[in-house]
């Protein structure tokens, strides 16, 4: 080995050399560097404890000093000398050859002070870019090797180059396999590719690269090398990779952009790697500790695995911290690169692994598949990545949906699993769904409920039934049902514009609306005085209510404000319902669970009611009429929110009947769950703590109802 490299080494210097000192200086240590592999004798010596670290730093100093003594953009001797003489292919060639030992860290270390201190543009050249390829080739595919740091630096300053150019991404990626290359492509006359003269069909004594060719590898390329180095184990060699790869897919140029995605396998890499992330986490991940991990950060991945550790602890981290960053990947990559990505996410994440798993029927599969699921769409926030996963689960259809409607078949297990014999698969999978809709994504809410509700055909067409109770006459004793007087408003509300209403003026609200004084009573009054136990608590008040309500109004109003989602209902006259009305799958499954409150566990009822209260707070004319308007005219066989509760209210009144001590009974509950005595067993356990959510829940949507307003527009 040493006899072929000395003689391609002799070669690449003899040449005859310009009397300028610089030039001569520079030689001298280039011949330095080549007199080396002509000399040395013992191979285990590494390239630290030789002379080549220090004529090399000497090499570069010269080439800096020489630019800056020359006018701009001027081509010194010396460079000239390096770019002529293949001075870079040959240090390539060094480096793959790893001899003496470190050569390929110093070869690094070279060409990145090289291409970062020098002001001329090298990049362009074949004899530059060439190089840079081979020595790429080399870097980012053996994780833990001692020259990450050296490979990272080189990459950074690569890509700090292409920004600077992006016209220079193609030179950089275009190149692919050249370590794949016929050898006399690469270097015609080099005897160390020739070896001595032989015949054709045998090799040297030494071996022919020719005779024995490298085995085929992978193309690789500068995109290659940092998704390779953004999984390195030491965290600040694959930070620093990562941020070089964001600022790579960031490019403005369109162009820059298309060759970033056609001459490259960046989406398969970073596809891939989370494929092979979401795989690695243990099946006996308990799906609780899922749920538990706060929105992981790729930036601080490392500090967070640390913290509470639990079986797969590490390998979850490492899942949702890669989702992150490709998450910031796609919402700060140019739009073809960004489009490309999600493509791949879909193609082989969504559709290749969560799909087959989300519809398996062991239940601890399923389990664990949806609260994986759960945290996917917690982590993701670029709205390329999310409206693909929105439509991935929900589907793409818009229209009203029928009772036998399952155009969708994931969309449909998922909603069925909300009403599932085992209460921890429907207990996962209404987080799931009260997750999507804290998405800023408008097709959430609208494949969910909206999409039934259009028509309004919730609303009985002709003219109604005079009630029985007639319209409400004025009291002059009440006042208006000032709030201030129901014991359940004693603390008052915050100053945002919340103040008390009083009651309408005949004809000053639309017929079938209740002003919001009237709305919130009727919610404040469903529960029978038997069944209340809140007013006995040592409690933070109904105000708690009001300024829970107030920041999910807020965010759901901060979310669909770019959705254009009109401010009153649409006129009945307008509204044309093809078929008999049908609260859609999602909104049965929801009514249905609450209409069994009573007879269902505390943390169920507590999620159903959840979810329904998110979906109350939405500012769509016609979610908030739906589930907020008691005063509703329905149509026949239809029921709203305020109905389901109407009948779980009549069921109550019989049950409490039959109970002893129903009320001190319901007290003891209650205080067991605020955990001010310790909890027993009881019978009618489920029944007193379904009371309990049932009562928390009116004040809820009461509270919801007061901070939105009255509802607008026609009836």
């Amino acid at each position: 080995m040493l006899s072929r490299l000395g003689s391609l080494l002799q070669q690449a210097v003899e040449t005859r050399e310009p009397s300028v000192d610089l030039l001569e200086a520079f030689t001298e240590h280039w011949k330095g560097i080549t007199g080396y592999y002509l000399e040395a004798t013992d191979e285990s010596i590494p390239a630290r404890r030789t002379d080549i670290p220090w004529r090399l730093k000497q090499m570069l100093d010269i080439l800096v000093y020489e630019e800056k003594q020359r006018p701009a953009g001027e081509t010194g001797p010396c460079l000239e000398y390096l770019l002529q003489h293949k001075v870079l292919e040959t240090l390539s060639t060094l480096g793959k050859a790893e001899y003496p030992p470190g050569m390929r860290q110093q070869v690094l270390l070279f060409f990145s002070r090289v291409l970062g201190q020098m002001q001329h543009p090298l990049l362009h050249y074949l004899n530059v870019h060439r190089p840079v390829q081979k020595l790429l080739q080399l870097s980012g595919d053996r994780l833990g090797s001692g020259t990450e740091k050296e490979e990272v630096q080189f990459a950074a300053v690569l890509c700090t180059k292409i920004k600077q150019d992006p016209t220079l991404l193609a030179y950089i990626l275009e190149g692919k396999s050249i370590l794949n290359e016929r050898r006399t492509q690469e270097l015609p006359a080099s005897p160390v590719e020739e070896g001595a003269e032989h015949p054709p069909g045998t090799a040297t004594a030494a071996g022919s690269p020719r005779a024995e060719p490298s085995p085929p590898r992978r193309d690789s390329n500068l995109v290659t090398s940092l998704v390779g180095l953004c999984k390195s184990k030491k965290s600040r060699i694959a930070l620093k990779a990562q941020e070089n790869l964001l600022s790579l897919v960031g490019l403005a140029q369109e162009a820059a952009a298309a060759c970033l995605v056609r001459s490259s396998t960046l989406c398969r890499l970073l596809t891939g790697h989370l494929c092979d992330l979401y795989s690695a986490v243990p099946a006996c991940t308990d799906p609780a500790d899922v749920l538990a991990l706060e929105r992981a950060s790729w930036r601080t991945q490392g500090d967070a695995a640390s913290e509470g550790i639990f079986p797969g602890k590490e390998s979850l981290a490492a899942f949702f911290g890669w989702l992150d960053y490709l998450d910031e990947l796609v919402m700060g990559a140019h739009p073809v690169v960004a489009d490309a990505i999600t493509e791949a996410v879909e193609e082989k994440f969504f559709q290749g692994i969560l799909q087959p798993q989300l519809l398996q029927m062991s239940e601890l599969a399923v389990l664990s598949a949806t609260a994986m699921l759960t945290g996917t769409v917690r982590q993701i926030c670029a709205s390329p990545l999310l409206h693909r996963l929105v439509l991935f689960l929900l589907g793409p259809d818009r229209h009203p949906e029928t009772p036998a409607d399952a155009p969708h078949p994931l969309r449909t297990q998922l909603i069925n699993r909300c009403n599932h014999l085992s209460d921890e698969i429907s207990l996962a999978s209404l987080r799931l769904f009260e997750e999507l809709l804290r998405k800023p994504h408008e097709h959430v809410a609208h494949s969910l409920a909206l999409r039934n509700l259009e028509a309004r055909g919730y609303l009985q067409r002709s003219p109604p039934v005079p009630d029985e109770r007639g319209p409400p006459e004025p009291d002059p004793d009440e006042d208006g049902l000032d709030l201030e007087e129901d014991p359940y408003f004693t603390d008052g509300f915050p100053d945002a514009g919340f103040g008390t209403a009083k009651k309408p003026l005949p004809g000053s609200a639309p017929s079938g609306k209740g002003q919001v004084s009237e709305v919130v009573s009727s919610f404040l009054c469903l529960v029978p005085e038997e069944a209340k136990t809140s007013s006995c608590m040592e409690e933070g008040g109904y105000d708690t209510y009001v300024h829970d309500a107030l920041g999910m109004v807020q965010a759901c109003q901060a979310s669909a404000a770019p959705w254009g989602w009109p401010l009153a209902p649409r006129p009945l006259d307008a509204c044309h319902p093809e078929e008999a009305f049908y609260e859609g799958h999602f909104l049965k499954v929801l009514f249905d669970r609450m209409s069994r409150i009573l007879d269902q566990p505390y943390s169920l009822n507590l999620q159903v009611t959840s979810v329904l209260s998110r979906l109350a707070a939405f500012p769509h004319p016609h979610l908030h009429e739906y589930l907020l308007d008691p005063y509703l005219n329905l149509a026949p066989g239809c029921r709203s929110l305020f109905s389901v509760l109407v009948r779980v209210i009549g069921d109550l009144m019989q049950r409490l009947q039959r109970v002893p001590h129903f009320r001190a009974k319901l007290l003891l509950v209650r205080r067991q769950l605020m955990g001010l005595v310790p909890g027993e067993q009881m019978d009618h356990t489920m029944l007193f703590k379904g009371v309990v959510v049932l009562e928390e829940f009116c004040k809820e949507l009461a509270a919801i109802a007061l901070v939105k307003g009255p509802p607008e527009g026609p009836p």
